[in-house]
Protein backbone atom coordinates (compact mmCIF):
# COMPACT_ATOMS: atom_id res chain seq x y z
CA UNK A 1 0.00 0.00 0.00
CA UNK A 2 0.93 3.59 -1.03
CA UNK A 3 2.25 5.71 1.46
CA UNK A 4 -0.80 8.25 -0.40
CA UNK A 5 -2.91 5.22 0.20
CA UNK A 6 -2.04 5.11 4.09
CA UNK A 7 -2.53 8.59 4.44
CA UNK A 8 -5.95 8.30 2.73
CA UNK A 9 -7.29 5.84 5.08
CA UNK A 10 -6.33 7.10 8.63
CA UNK A 11 -7.14 10.59 7.51
CA UNK A 12 -10.85 9.59 6.93
CA UNK A 13 -10.92 7.44 10.39
CA UNK A 14 -9.64 10.06 12.25
CA UNK A 15 -11.64 12.68 10.92
CA UNK A 16 -15.04 10.23 11.13
CA UNK A 17 -16.20 9.66 14.84
CA UNK A 18 -19.46 9.00 13.43
CA UNK A 19 -21.72 7.84 10.52
CA UNK A 20 -22.42 12.12 9.95
CA UNK A 21 -19.09 12.94 10.69
CA UNK A 22 -17.95 10.57 7.56
CA UNK A 23 -20.67 11.37 5.43
CA UNK A 24 -19.36 15.02 5.97
CA UNK A 25 -15.73 14.12 5.59
CA UNK A 26 -16.43 12.29 1.68
CA UNK A 27 -19.04 14.60 0.84
CA UNK A 28 -16.07 17.01 1.40
CA UNK A 29 -14.00 14.41 -1.06
CA UNK A 30 -16.71 14.48 -3.56
CA UNK A 31 -16.78 18.00 -3.72
CA UNK A 32 -13.02 18.37 -4.45
CA UNK A 33 -13.20 15.79 -6.94
CA UNK A 34 -15.82 18.08 -9.01
CA UNK A 35 -19.07 15.71 -7.78
CA UNK A 36 -22.38 17.94 -7.64
CA UNK A 37 -24.07 18.11 -4.28
CA UNK A 38 -27.45 17.43 -5.46
CA UNK A 39 -29.18 16.94 -1.60
CA UNK A 40 -31.33 19.56 -2.24
CA UNK A 41 -31.84 19.98 -5.74
CA UNK A 42 -33.26 18.16 -8.61
CA UNK A 43 -30.97 15.78 -10.32
CA UNK A 44 -30.36 16.43 -13.76
CA UNK A 45 -27.70 14.98 -16.42
CA UNK A 46 -24.34 16.20 -14.47
CA UNK A 47 -21.83 13.49 -14.75
CA UNK A 48 -21.03 12.90 -11.69
CA UNK A 49 -23.18 13.85 -8.38
CA UNK A 50 -24.34 13.00 -4.79
CA UNK A 51 -26.80 12.85 -2.36
CA UNK A 52 -26.20 12.76 1.47
CA UNK A 53 -28.90 11.55 4.35
CA UNK A 54 -27.96 12.19 7.37
CA UNK A 55 -25.36 9.63 7.90
CA UNK A 56 -26.22 7.98 4.21
CA UNK A 57 -24.53 8.87 1.06
CA UNK A 58 -25.20 7.97 -2.38
CA UNK A 59 -22.40 8.83 -5.25
CA UNK A 60 -22.52 8.63 -8.82
CA UNK A 61 -20.57 8.74 -12.81
CA UNK A 62 -23.53 8.72 -15.09
CA UNK A 63 -22.87 6.30 -17.58
CA UNK A 64 -23.23 6.88 -21.27
CA UNK A 65 -25.31 3.67 -21.59
CA UNK A 66 -27.39 3.43 -18.47
CA UNK A 67 -30.58 2.06 -20.17
CA UNK A 68 -28.52 -1.01 -21.83
CA UNK A 69 -25.65 -1.07 -19.82
CA UNK A 70 -27.19 -0.27 -15.91
CA UNK A 71 -26.10 0.44 -12.62
CA UNK A 72 -22.73 -0.98 -11.34
CA UNK A 73 -23.90 -0.14 -7.58
CA UNK A 74 -21.17 -1.04 -4.50
CA UNK A 75 -22.59 -0.94 -1.45
CA UNK A 76 -21.23 -0.32 2.25
CA UNK A 77 -22.47 1.23 5.91
CA UNK A 78 -21.22 4.31 7.53
CA UNK A 79 -22.59 3.01 11.21
CA UNK A 80 -20.12 0.70 13.96
CA UNK A 81 -21.41 -0.66 17.37
CA UNK A 82 -20.42 2.03 20.02
CA UNK A 83 -21.86 3.31 23.03
CA UNK A 84 -24.47 6.30 22.35
CA UNK A 85 -25.29 8.81 25.57
CA UNK A 86 -28.91 8.73 26.32
CA UNK A 87 -31.05 11.35 26.62
CA UNK A 88 -30.69 13.19 30.26
CA UNK A 89 -27.63 11.26 31.11
CA UNK A 90 -26.60 13.11 33.72
CA UNK A 91 -25.76 11.35 37.00
CA UNK A 92 -23.41 12.06 40.36
CA UNK A 93 -21.84 9.03 42.28
CA UNK A 94 -19.41 9.37 44.54
CA UNK A 95 -17.15 12.43 43.94
CA UNK A 96 -17.43 11.50 39.88
CA UNK A 97 -20.06 13.40 37.64
CA UNK A 98 -21.13 10.33 35.25
CA UNK A 99 -22.58 9.34 32.16
CA UNK A 100 -25.31 7.06 30.58
CA UNK A 101 -24.94 5.07 27.65
CA UNK A 102 -27.30 2.63 25.41
CA UNK A 103 -25.61 0.36 23.72
CA UNK A 104 -25.84 0.58 20.25
CA UNK A 105 -25.23 -2.47 17.47
CA UNK A 106 -23.19 -5.75 19.29
CA UNK A 107 -20.18 -4.11 20.86
CA UNK A 108 -17.30 -6.10 22.11
CA UNK A 109 -18.06 -3.59 25.06
CA UNK A 110 -15.02 -4.99 27.01
CA UNK A 111 -12.86 -3.39 24.51
CA UNK A 112 -14.44 0.03 25.83
CA UNK A 113 -12.56 -0.68 29.47
CA UNK A 114 -9.64 1.69 30.39
CA UNK A 115 -9.57 3.68 27.10
CA UNK A 116 -9.08 7.50 26.81
CA UNK A 117 -12.90 8.43 25.13
CA UNK A 118 -14.07 11.24 23.10
CA UNK A 119 -17.65 12.48 22.38
CA UNK A 120 -19.08 12.95 18.91
CA UNK A 121 -22.12 13.74 17.31
CA UNK A 122 -24.71 16.28 16.34
CA UNK A 123 -27.12 19.05 17.28
CA UNK A 124 -30.20 20.37 15.76
CA UNK A 125 -30.99 24.02 16.32
CA UNK A 126 -34.77 25.25 16.92
CA UNK A 127 -34.29 26.53 13.37
CA UNK A 128 -33.91 23.70 12.06
CA UNK A 129 -30.30 23.81 11.27
CA UNK A 130 -27.78 21.41 12.39
CA UNK A 131 -24.19 21.47 13.59
CA UNK A 132 -21.45 18.67 14.09
CA UNK A 133 -19.29 18.26 17.10
CA UNK A 134 -16.03 16.43 18.25
CA UNK A 135 -14.25 16.92 21.54
CA UNK A 136 -10.49 17.93 20.33
CA UNK A 137 -9.18 15.90 23.89
CA UNK A 138 -10.07 12.69 25.36
CA UNK A 139 -12.74 13.83 27.82
CA UNK A 140 -14.15 10.54 29.86
CA UNK A 141 -13.20 7.00 30.78
CA UNK A 142 -15.11 3.34 31.72
CA UNK A 143 -12.74 2.39 34.66
CA UNK A 144 -12.50 -1.71 34.65
CA UNK A 145 -12.87 -3.16 38.49
CA UNK A 146 -9.38 -3.33 39.94
CA UNK A 147 -8.05 -6.75 40.20
CA UNK A 148 -8.01 -6.70 44.01
CA UNK A 149 -11.49 -6.00 44.08
CA UNK A 150 -12.07 -9.21 41.36
CA UNK A 151 -9.36 -11.98 42.34
CA UNK A 152 -11.48 -14.44 40.09
CA UNK A 153 -11.69 -11.94 37.16
CA UNK A 154 -8.92 -13.80 34.84
CA UNK A 155 -10.25 -17.56 35.59
CA UNK A 156 -14.10 -17.37 35.05
CA UNK A 157 -13.82 -14.03 32.95
CA UNK A 158 -14.94 -10.59 33.03
CA UNK A 159 -18.58 -10.03 33.20
CA UNK A 160 -20.53 -6.74 33.23
CA UNK A 161 -23.51 -5.43 34.02
CA UNK A 162 -24.70 -3.06 30.44
CA UNK A 163 -26.51 -0.46 32.42
CA UNK A 164 -24.59 -0.55 36.22
CA UNK A 165 -20.89 -0.81 34.39
CA UNK A 166 -20.64 0.77 31.37
CA UNK A 167 -21.06 4.43 32.65
CA UNK A 168 -18.41 6.77 31.58
CA UNK A 169 -17.04 9.57 34.30
CA UNK A 170 -15.88 12.96 32.47
CA UNK A 171 -15.56 15.07 35.25
CA UNK A 172 -14.90 15.40 39.42
CA UNK A 173 -15.61 19.02 39.65
CA UNK A 174 -19.45 19.72 41.06
CA UNK A 175 -19.68 22.59 39.05
CA UNK A 176 -18.76 21.29 36.16
CA UNK A 177 -20.83 22.26 33.08
CA UNK A 178 -23.27 20.00 32.17
CA UNK A 179 -23.34 17.77 28.87
CA UNK A 180 -26.25 20.65 26.99
CA UNK A 181 -23.80 23.17 27.97
CA UNK A 182 -20.64 21.43 26.73
CA UNK A 183 -21.72 20.99 23.49
CA UNK A 184 -23.08 24.58 23.66
CA UNK A 185 -19.60 25.69 24.35
CA UNK A 186 -18.42 23.11 21.32
CA UNK A 187 -20.53 24.02 18.51
CA UNK A 188 -20.15 27.91 19.49
CA UNK A 189 -24.03 28.26 20.07
CA UNK A 190 -26.50 28.85 22.96
CA UNK A 191 -27.92 26.10 25.08
CA UNK A 192 -31.40 27.31 24.47
CA UNK A 193 -31.10 27.43 20.92
CA UNK A 194 -30.22 23.51 20.72
CA UNK A 195 -33.89 21.33 19.93
CA UNK A 196 -32.08 17.91 20.24
CA UNK A 197 -28.63 16.32 20.58
CA UNK A 198 -27.17 13.19 19.65
CA UNK A 199 -24.11 11.85 20.60
CA UNK A 200 -21.76 8.75 21.29
CA UNK A 201 -18.31 8.00 22.88
CA UNK A 202 -15.65 7.02 20.62
CA UNK A 203 -11.80 5.97 21.01
CA UNK A 204 -9.51 9.04 20.87
CA UNK A 205 -6.53 6.81 19.51
CA UNK A 206 -5.61 7.51 16.04
CA UNK A 207 -5.74 5.08 12.93
CA UNK A 208 -1.95 3.42 13.32
CA UNK A 209 0.15 1.15 11.11
CA UNK A 210 1.35 -1.43 13.20
CA UNK A 211 3.88 -4.35 12.39
CA UNK A 212 7.81 -4.55 12.31
CA UNK A 213 6.52 -5.07 8.65
CA UNK A 214 4.17 -2.75 8.45
CA UNK A 215 1.29 -4.17 7.58
CA UNK A 216 -1.30 -4.00 9.64
CA UNK A 217 -3.88 -1.11 10.18
CA UNK A 218 -5.41 -0.85 14.05
CA UNK A 219 -8.57 1.62 14.40
CA UNK A 220 -12.12 2.21 15.38
CA UNK A 221 -14.73 1.94 12.92
CA UNK A 222 -12.58 -0.16 10.45
CA UNK A 223 -15.65 -1.79 10.02
CA UNK A 224 -16.88 -0.67 7.73
CA UNK A 225 -15.44 2.47 6.90
CA UNK A 226 -12.56 0.82 5.21
CA UNK A 227 -14.90 -0.20 2.63
CA UNK A 228 -16.11 3.36 2.37
CA UNK A 229 -12.94 4.41 1.73
CA UNK A 230 -12.29 1.55 -0.93
CA UNK A 231 -15.31 2.64 -2.27
CA UNK A 232 -15.23 6.45 -2.44
CA UNK A 233 -11.65 6.59 -3.84
CA UNK A 234 -12.19 4.19 -6.26
CA UNK A 235 -15.41 5.74 -7.88
CA UNK A 236 -13.29 9.21 -7.53
CA UNK A 237 -10.56 7.98 -9.87
CA UNK A 238 -12.78 5.68 -12.43
CA UNK A 239 -13.38 7.46 -15.59
CA UNK A 240 -16.73 7.44 -16.86
CA UNK A 241 -18.20 3.55 -18.13
CA UNK A 242 -21.02 2.75 -20.81
CA UNK A 243 -22.70 1.40 -17.04
CA UNK A 244 -23.90 4.19 -13.93
CA UNK A 245 -21.28 4.24 -11.32
CA UNK A 246 -22.73 3.91 -8.05
CA UNK A 247 -21.55 3.90 -4.71
CA UNK A 248 -24.25 3.22 -1.48
CA UNK A 249 -22.91 4.02 2.25
CA UNK A 250 -25.81 3.59 4.49
CA UNK A 251 -26.38 3.85 8.05
CA UNK A 252 -28.13 1.54 10.69
CA UNK A 253 -26.37 -1.52 9.05
CA UNK A 254 -25.56 -2.66 12.82
CA UNK A 255 -28.84 -2.26 14.06
CA UNK A 256 -30.59 -4.03 10.76
CA UNK A 257 -30.85 -1.56 8.47
CA UNK A 258 -34.49 -0.52 8.73
CA UNK A 259 -34.83 2.95 9.02
CA UNK A 260 -35.49 6.06 6.64
CA UNK A 261 -30.98 6.26 5.82
CA UNK A 262 -30.92 2.50 6.46
CA UNK A 263 -30.27 -0.03 3.46
CA UNK A 264 -33.83 -1.14 4.04
CA UNK A 265 -35.55 1.86 2.81
CA UNK A 266 -36.14 3.48 -0.16
CA UNK A 267 -33.14 5.92 -0.51
CA UNK A 268 -31.20 3.69 -2.94
CA UNK A 269 -34.11 2.75 -4.83
CA UNK A 270 -35.68 6.42 -4.74
CA UNK A 271 -32.09 7.83 -6.11
CA UNK A 272 -31.76 5.58 -8.52
CA UNK A 273 -35.23 6.27 -10.02
CA UNK A 274 -34.74 10.33 -9.63
CA UNK A 275 -31.14 9.29 -11.71
CA UNK A 276 -32.89 7.74 -14.36
CA UNK A 277 -35.41 10.59 -14.73
CA UNK A 278 -32.91 12.94 -15.09
CA UNK A 279 -31.13 11.02 -17.69
CA UNK A 280 -34.85 10.75 -19.28
CA UNK A 281 -34.77 7.09 -19.23
CA UNK A 282 -38.95 5.72 -19.10
CA UNK A 283 -39.86 3.64 -16.09
CA UNK A 284 -40.04 0.94 -18.49
CA UNK A 285 -36.19 1.66 -19.33
CA UNK A 286 -35.38 2.01 -15.61
CA UNK A 287 -36.48 -1.61 -15.21
CA UNK A 288 -34.65 -2.83 -18.14
CA UNK A 289 -31.66 -0.95 -16.39
CA UNK A 290 -32.09 -3.08 -13.26
CA UNK A 291 -32.14 -6.21 -15.08
CA UNK A 292 -28.84 -5.59 -16.51
CA UNK A 293 -27.09 -4.40 -13.19
CA UNK A 294 -24.85 -5.32 -10.33
CA UNK A 295 -23.87 -4.88 -6.98
CA UNK A 296 -21.04 -5.20 -4.23
CA UNK A 297 -21.97 -5.16 -1.02
CA UNK A 298 -18.56 -4.56 0.87
CA UNK A 299 -18.13 -5.04 3.92
CA UNK A 300 -15.80 -7.00 6.69
CA UNK A 301 -15.02 -10.51 6.72
CA UNK A 302 -13.80 -12.58 9.59
CA UNK A 303 -10.13 -13.39 9.60
CA UNK A 304 -8.43 -16.39 10.68
CA UNK A 305 -7.77 -15.75 14.61
CA UNK A 306 -4.04 -17.30 15.17
CA UNK A 307 -5.25 -17.88 18.54
CA UNK A 308 -8.46 -19.31 17.84
CA UNK A 309 -8.43 -21.43 14.65
CA UNK A 310 -10.94 -23.67 16.12
CA UNK A 311 -13.56 -20.69 15.35
CA UNK A 312 -12.73 -20.80 11.78
CA UNK A 313 -14.31 -23.40 8.95
CA UNK A 314 -10.61 -23.66 7.56
CA UNK A 315 -11.14 -24.84 4.47
CA UNK A 316 -13.22 -21.49 3.72
CA UNK A 317 -11.54 -18.92 6.29
CA UNK A 318 -9.49 -16.16 4.56
CA UNK A 319 -5.96 -14.62 5.59
CA UNK A 320 -5.08 -10.99 5.89
CA UNK A 321 -3.01 -9.55 3.48
CA UNK A 322 -3.78 -12.04 0.82
CA UNK A 323 -6.70 -10.85 -0.61
CA UNK A 324 -10.68 -9.69 -0.02
CA UNK A 325 -12.96 -12.48 0.27
CA UNK A 326 -16.41 -13.99 -0.88
CA UNK A 327 -18.39 -13.94 1.58
CA UNK A 328 -21.06 -17.35 1.46
CA UNK A 329 -23.83 -18.51 3.00
CA UNK A 330 -26.36 -20.81 1.31
CA UNK A 331 -29.00 -19.47 4.13
CA UNK A 332 -29.12 -16.09 2.36
CA UNK A 333 -27.48 -14.21 5.36
CA UNK A 334 -25.00 -13.08 2.39
CA UNK A 335 -26.35 -12.34 -1.39
CA UNK A 336 -23.47 -13.86 -3.29
CA UNK A 337 -24.66 -16.88 -5.82
CA UNK A 338 -22.40 -18.11 -8.35
CA UNK A 339 -23.49 -16.10 -10.69
CA UNK A 340 -22.56 -12.90 -8.78
CA UNK A 341 -19.43 -14.40 -7.60
CA UNK A 342 -17.93 -14.96 -10.96
CA UNK A 343 -18.43 -10.94 -11.21
CA UNK A 344 -16.27 -10.32 -8.08
CA UNK A 345 -13.54 -12.88 -9.41
CA UNK A 346 -13.49 -11.66 -12.81
CA UNK A 347 -13.10 -7.67 -10.92
CA UNK A 348 -10.00 -9.17 -9.14
CA UNK A 349 -8.11 -11.14 -11.97
CA UNK A 350 -8.63 -7.83 -13.97
CA UNK A 351 -6.62 -6.03 -11.03
CA UNK A 352 -4.51 -8.45 -10.68
CA UNK A 353 -5.33 -8.85 -6.90
CA UNK A 354 -6.00 -12.30 -5.16
CA UNK A 355 -9.28 -13.12 -3.58
CA UNK A 356 -10.39 -15.74 -0.74
CA UNK A 357 -13.74 -17.57 0.77
CA UNK A 358 -15.36 -16.84 3.61
CA UNK A 359 -18.21 -19.15 5.03
CA UNK A 360 -18.67 -19.96 8.47
CA UNK A 361 -19.00 -23.17 10.97
CA UNK A 362 -22.22 -24.69 10.86
CA UNK A 363 -22.18 -24.06 14.69
CA UNK A 364 -21.61 -20.77 14.62
CA UNK A 365 -23.70 -18.78 12.32
CA UNK A 366 -22.93 -15.70 10.36
CA UNK A 367 -24.17 -12.23 10.69
CA UNK A 368 -25.70 -10.68 7.58
CA UNK A 369 -24.94 -6.95 6.07
CA UNK A 370 -26.84 -4.93 3.37
CA UNK A 371 -26.39 -7.47 0.29
CA UNK A 372 -29.31 -9.28 0.91
CA UNK A 373 -31.07 -6.61 1.54
CA UNK A 374 -30.17 -4.53 -1.75
CA UNK A 375 -30.79 -7.87 -3.90
CA UNK A 376 -34.47 -7.95 -2.32
CA UNK A 377 -35.17 -4.41 -2.71
CA UNK A 378 -34.02 -4.10 -6.23
CA UNK A 379 -33.76 -7.06 -7.95
CA UNK A 380 -30.32 -6.95 -9.31
CA UNK A 381 -27.51 -9.49 -9.00
CA UNK A 382 -25.59 -8.98 -5.72
CA UNK A 383 -22.11 -10.30 -4.17
CA UNK A 384 -21.12 -9.93 -0.54
CA UNK A 385 -17.28 -8.86 -0.05
CA UNK A 386 -14.67 -7.83 2.52
CA UNK A 387 -11.76 -7.48 3.72
CA UNK A 388 -10.64 -9.91 6.58
CA UNK A 389 -10.12 -8.24 10.02
CA UNK A 390 -9.87 -9.02 13.78
CA UNK A 391 -11.67 -7.82 16.67
CA UNK A 392 -14.65 -7.16 14.66
CA UNK A 393 -16.65 -4.92 16.73
CA UNK A 394 -14.38 -3.90 19.40
CA UNK A 395 -13.65 -0.39 19.91
CA UNK A 396 -10.34 -1.12 17.94
CA UNK A 397 -9.97 -3.08 15.33
CA UNK A 398 -7.23 -5.02 12.95
CA UNK A 399 -6.69 -5.20 9.23
CA UNK A 400 -4.33 -5.96 6.56
CA UNK A 401 -2.76 -3.23 4.80
CA UNK A 402 -2.69 -4.52 1.38
CA UNK A 403 -5.99 -5.84 1.69
CA UNK A 404 -6.98 -2.17 1.65
CA UNK A 405 -5.39 -1.55 -1.58
CA UNK A 406 -6.34 -4.85 -3.40
CA UNK A 407 -10.39 -4.20 -2.55
CA UNK A 408 -9.68 -0.60 -4.18
CA UNK A 409 -8.59 -2.26 -7.58
CA UNK A 410 -10.85 -4.80 -7.46
CA UNK A 411 -13.59 -1.66 -7.07
CA UNK A 412 -12.37 0.16 -9.11
CA UNK A 413 -12.07 -3.09 -12.10
CA UNK A 414 -15.75 -3.68 -11.45
CA UNK A 415 -16.05 -0.36 -12.73
CA UNK A 416 -14.45 -0.42 -15.50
Amino acid sequence: MTNQSISSITKQLNASPTPRHLVAYISEQLNSAGFVDFSKQSINQNKSGYIANSGSLIAWRTGTQTARSGFRIVGAHTDSPCLKLKPNPEDRRFGFNTLQVEIYGSPLINSWLDRDLGIAGHIVLQNGEQKLFCSANPVARISQLAIHLDREVNERGLVLDKQLHLSPTWSTDSKSPNLIDWVAIQTKTKTTDIAHLDAQLFDTNKATVIGIDDSLLASGRLDNQASCWAAITAIIESPTSSSTLVVALFDHEEVGSQSASGAGGPFLEHTLERLSAGLGLSRIDYLEALKASSCISADNAHAVHPNYPERHDLANAPIINRGPALKMNSNQRYATSAESAAIFVAACNTAKVEHQIFVSRNNMPCGTTIGPITATRLGIKTVDVGIPQLSMHSAREVCGVSDLVSLQLALKAYFK
